[in-house]
């Protein structure tokens, strides 16, 4: 059992790692996508998430038509060089990978042909849309990823800004069968007013069913360490247990 808080000289207690241990939302991949960019910093991470309670990690890099078109070789090549640069460094962290699927034309040629997609959890694949646009024929695309035998997670929907004047999209997305992951990281203002807004909303009305810390370098590291943001963190979250995998 962790020990979640820890005492200030003043006698305020406050938050010392993160309400969940285990990360199905990251991109601590050394070299393969705008995360980590050497192994040195995959360390950095590791140790710092670590620090942090975490006990499982799954590393899941971008696979993007034009700008990441990660296979399952690439991405389990990088993990191998991970688990192993963990090893030697003394690290007792269970590391996994899957993939973030950017829900494009490339994605439903990807779903059609071999080999699997990677998983988040059993037949659990995570998926995200552009931030400048929705993506077309959503319906039809889950529909697709269903019929295949995959349960699609949208990443991050508090962060797309064209849901933020109708939140209702939200419950609309449940809908259509996918399971949403809040960035935790979103609850502290690193990516502006409005996300924070709708991550709220989203944990206010339980429509968040797992969450992640989307970390991709020292500096999303720092903000999940600090310790108001550990409290916001604790704050939302406190409802109920997230990422518990045997759930899905």
């Amino acid at each position: 059992m962790f020990n979640f808080f820890k005492r200030k000289p003043a006698g305020l207690e406050i938050p010392s790692v993160l309400p969940f241990q285990t990360d199905i939302h990251s991109h601590i991949l050394a070299g393969i996508d705008d995360g980590s960019p050497d192994i040195p910093t995959s360390l950095q991470l590791v140790k710092g998430i670590y620090d942090l309670g975490i006990r499982k990690t799954i590393a899941t890099p971008h696979v993007i038509a034009d700008m990441y078109r990660n296979t399952p070789a690439i991405i389990n090549a990088a993990l191998a060089s991970l688990q192993e640069a963990t090893k030697a460094a003394g690290m007792n962290i269970e590391i996994g990978a899957a993939a973030e699927y950017m829900l494009d034309d490339y994605f439903l040629k990807l779903l059609s042909e071999e080999p699997p997609l990677l998983t988040i959890h059993k037949n659990v694949i995570l998926t995200e849309q552009s931030y400048a646009s929705p993506s077309g024929n959503l319906n039809e695309i889950a529909f697709e990823i269903m019929k295949k035998g995959y349960r699609p997670i949208m990443a991050h929907p508090e962060r797309y800004f064209y849901y933020h004047d109708n939140y209702a999209q939200f419950g609309h997305l449940k809908d259509m069968g996918f399971l949403l992951q809040v960035n935790v990281l979103s609850l502290t203002g690193q990516y502006g007013k409005q996300v924070t807004k709708a991550a709220k909303y989203l944990f206010d009305n339980d429509l968040a069913d797992l969450v992640g810390t989307d970390m991709h370098h020292t500096r999303h590291l720092g903000i999940l360490q600090n310790p108001e943001s550990l409290a916001l963190i604790h704050k939302y979250m406190e409802k109920r247990v997230y990422n518990d995998l045997n759930d899905f």
